[in-house]
């Protein structure tokens, strides 16, 4: 199974996590360099993203993808 997990490399080449990650053993990763002008427009749209996504209305038209809540 295949899962995404951000980090930054620093100018030595060592790996900054910004989550925490558990490995149960030696694990194969693929490494995409993101451009950083890439991030700075996502960081800019972020707010406008939010306004637009986290509202009622868009919660109710997603909410069938949602798992149910267990009881």
């Amino acid at each position: 199974m295949l899962h995404t997990v951000e980090a930054l490399i620093d100018q030595e080449g060592h790996i900054h996590w910004l989550e925490k990650v558990k490995f149960d053993g030696p694990q194969r990763v693929l490494i995409t360099l993101l451009d950083p002008a890439v991030d700075e427009s996502l960081a800019l749209s972020e707010p406008a993203l939010a306004e637009e996504w986290l509202n009622s209305d868009e919660e109710a038209a997603w909410a069938h993808l949602q798992p149910e809540a267990s009881s």
